[in-house]
Order: structure tokens, then sequence, then C-alpha cells
């Protein structure tokens, strides 16, 4: 069963009471518990506590809980419910069928307003109702009381999750006017991703940019310098604006790539066309080395929203390609994303520990949704735990290539971390407690006195 305890001590609590000054929260999106699993069994060779479970069994088999990244050992775990706006979570029909999660599912930009704003939307919509009418969201919130704020992801910035926590808009394919509003017409202090028009998925010049993601003249805006943000555009400049004393008060971190980080980039693990090479292991490809990594552009970020502040900061950290991966059923780069995505939750308690605390900045590590029903080998119609080595794929299988409407985990740490405990009010006959991801923000709200 999930385990749901409180964060402890006198302190917390006090701090709690008050809100937390700081909030970061990290989404892995596509990442549910098999996921993170499969990660830790190329890494450690350890899972963390995954189930057997047979359709309509009353008992379900669990395997021991080994620990392998930082989140897991975080005094509060629950799980998510993920669905969109008109949805649902059955917890006893996803046990009884095992197709059952592969209909109704929520897409990113539905689940990126959730998240953001506490409100359901129709699948499509970034932070805006049914009626195209805005939803305020966290940052602006935390704008509002004085705080520094930013979103960073391994995808281009203007892709759903990123601009879901920023803008207003009825359509999340419209990168162009999604891009702008971030840029010109949103009060966010610091965006980082990918999305460069001028460089292809290894990071090298392009002959002619491509501007799916960042229109021309937008583009060239930045360049010249004439928007409000400071562009950093090259791994050095994360790298020292991670360490800087002082920062730009605003910052766009346009990572010189297409439109992932790693993920997308060319090597021996890939065909011609470039479809995943059955078998292939992680990191068989080189590195994109003049890429930033998702761990620095974090760290870049905190410190450029901690020097903008003294009131505090509110901060989205994405690991987007977890869901590339999943769609592509692509098992060696899920776990590298994955791990990329560990690492960077590391970083940030590194963080908090080193220029916070857990008095008073608050970490959740959650999902927005499942993608690809990933699963133990031989699984269907029961469910199988992973399998697997250290240093070795593990033993999967993969029954869709979309999300799915699993729950997914929530672990978090600090100021006011017992209060999202206390919103995981469902039960789930496999996972235990549980509670919507509408309840997350609304439980930072409350937090920050804005019920």
């Amino acid at each position: 069963m999930a385990l749901i305890a409180a964060t402890g001590g006198d302190d917390e609590e006090a701090a709690a009471a008050a809100g937390p000054r700081n909030v970061i929260v990290l989404i892995g999106d596509g990442m549910g518990y098999a996921q993170i699993d499969a990660a830790s069994l190329y890494r450690d060779g350890t899972t963390f506590g995954q189930v057997t479970v047979e359709p309509g069994a009353e008992q379900v088999e669990r395997s021991p809980a080994q620990a392998s990244t930082v989140y897991q050992n975080f005094p509060v775990a629950a799980s998510v419910a993920t669905y969109p706006r008109g949805g649902g979570y059955d917890p006893q029909a996803v046990w009884d069928s095992f197709p059952a999660v592969t209909e109704g599912f929520t897409d990113s930009a539905a689940a990126a307003t959730a998240l953001a704003t506490g409100e359901r939307t129709d699948n499509g919509r970034l932070g805006t109702d049914t009626r195209g009418d805005a939803l305020p969201n966290l940052t602006e919130h935390a704008a509002a009381q004085g705080r520094a704020t930013g979103v960073v992801t391994s995808v281009p910035f203007s892709h759903a999750t990123p601009a879901g926590f920023v803008v207003h808009r009825d359509d999340r394919g419209d990168y162009h006017a999604i891009a702008h509003e971030m840029i010109h017409d949103s009060d966010i202090d610091v965006v980082m991703g990918a999305g460069d028009p001028a460089r292809d998925a290894d990071g090298r010049p392009l002959p002619e940019p491509d501007h799916t993601y960042l229109a021309a003249e937008d583009h060239a805006a930045l360049l010249a310098g004439e928007t409000p943000f400071t562009l950093v555009n090259s791994r050095d400049g994360f790298r020292d604006l991670a360490t800087a004393t002082e920062t730009p008060r605003r910052v766009l971190g346009l990572a010189p790539v297409a439109a992932t980080l790693q993920y997308e980039r060319s090597g021996p693990d890939r065909t011609a066309d470039g479809k995943p090479v059955a078998g292939a292991l992680p990191y068989a490809a080189p590195a994109n080395e003049e890429v930033p990594t998702l761990p620095e552009m974090a760290e870049a970020a905190l410190n450029v929203l901690g020097n903008a502040s003294e009131e505090g900061l509110f901060l989205m950290v994405e690991g987007g390609a977890i869901d590339w991966a999943g769609h592509a059923n692509d098992l060696n780069r899920l776990i590298e994303e994955q791990t990329a995505f560990d690492d960077t939750v590391a970083a940030v308690t590194q963080w908090v520990e080193r220029e916070s605390s857990w008095d008073e900045t608050l970490v959740v590590v959650t999902a927005d949704h499942e993608t690809g029903y990933l699963n133990g080998e031989g699984a269907d119609p029961g469910w199988r735990p992973l399998t697997g080595e250290k240093g070795g794929l593990p033993a999967v299988s993969w029954h869709s290539t979309d999300h799915t409407g699993s729950l997914v985990p929530l672990y978090a740490r600090g100021a006011g971390a017992e209060r999202l405990a206390a919103a995981a009010t469902g039960s789930d006959p496999v996972r235990g407690a549980y509670l919507d991801n509408v309840d997350i923000p609304r439980t930072v709200l409350s937090l920050w006195g804005r019920d």
C-alpha cells in the first residue's frame, strides 16, 4: 500500500501554518510507478514495492520496497488520479479489467491545467475553462504575493506542461502563440527549455531554421535583446547562472538543441529512420555535450529565482521526454530520461538543504499521467512486476503507445507536506490512498492563504 505519513517535527508544522515560502513542483511527464522502477532496476537492481495482481483477486502480492531515488524516501507518499473534465477514476474497475485504463485518459494540456490551476478542463486546453475563460494558475498566484516564478523543461518550452503553468490558450498546438504569450504577455521570471530553431537534435547548427516551436520574429527579438528576458543559449551560460552571485531579473534559457535535450539525439541505438533498436542499452549514444542537463537547468533557475525575490519562489520542473519515450515504447531512452528526472529531484533537494530549509520549502514530485502502459513481462490479463538486474534492460511489456488513466505517484517533503497527505482521501485496493491532481494546487493555494 502507498505510504502516507506526516512530515513530523514542530518546526515544520509551524512553517506549514505560515505557508511555504518556496514551492517546487517536479513533474515526470508520462511517469508511472513502472517507469520509476525501470530506471531503478537498471541503475541499482532494485524496485520499490511492485505488485502482482490478478483480476478479481482479493489479495495483492507485493515485492519488498527498496528506495532507489531521493524522493522515494520523502515522508509523504500517495497516488494521484489524473482524468480530465468529465472523466473519473474507478479504483475497482481498473484492477478488474486490464484494459480499463486505456480509455478516458487526460492529455498533457488538461493535466497541466489541473496541476497549475486546481480546475479540470478539456483535453487540448491550456489554462482555460470550457468557455475559453482564463483560469488563474500557481505562477500568477505566487507572483501576486511577490514570489519569483519559473518553469523548466527538457522538451520545448512552449510545450503543454510548462505552458499550462503560464499561458491561457485554447489550443496546445499553437506553439507560436504560446511562446509569444510566455515571452511578451506573462509575468513569469524564468523560462527554460529546448526548442532552439537554429539547432538540430544533436545540437548542431541547421542550414535553415526550424520555427516549429518559436516564431521567427520572437526568436529574432530574443537574439536582439528586444524582450523582457535575458537570453541564455549555451551550456556554459546555464552553468554560470547556477552559481552567479548576481543574476538577471528575468531569464529565458533556450537550450541549444531542437526539441529535446537528449532524447532525440542520433546514435547506434537508433535505426536510419530514427526508430529504437531493440535491446540497446541506455547511453549507447554519446550525449549532446554542448546541451545543458535538466539538473543544470533546474539549478540555474533556482539561483535566478532565489536572487530575484526575498518573498520566495515557485518553480515547476518537467522531465518531459519520459512521455516521448513512453509513446515510442523506447525502453533504453526511457531509462535515460527517468534517470535525468531522478537526478533533478536530487539536485533540487540539495538546493533546499544548502540554500533554504525544509521548514520553509515544499517539494512535490508527481506526474501528469502515465504513458505506454508499462508493465512486467507477461502482463495482461494480470499485472506483473518488472524484473531485472543492475546494468541490464529490465524485462517489461508495453500495452499502449498513448497515455493511460493509471494512478501515478506523488511524493512530498517540507513545509505543509502533511496537508497533501490529508488530501488523499480516495482508496485504491492496490495503490492505497490517492488524491485527485486538482487537489495538489488547491492544497498549495490553501497553504498560501488563497482558499
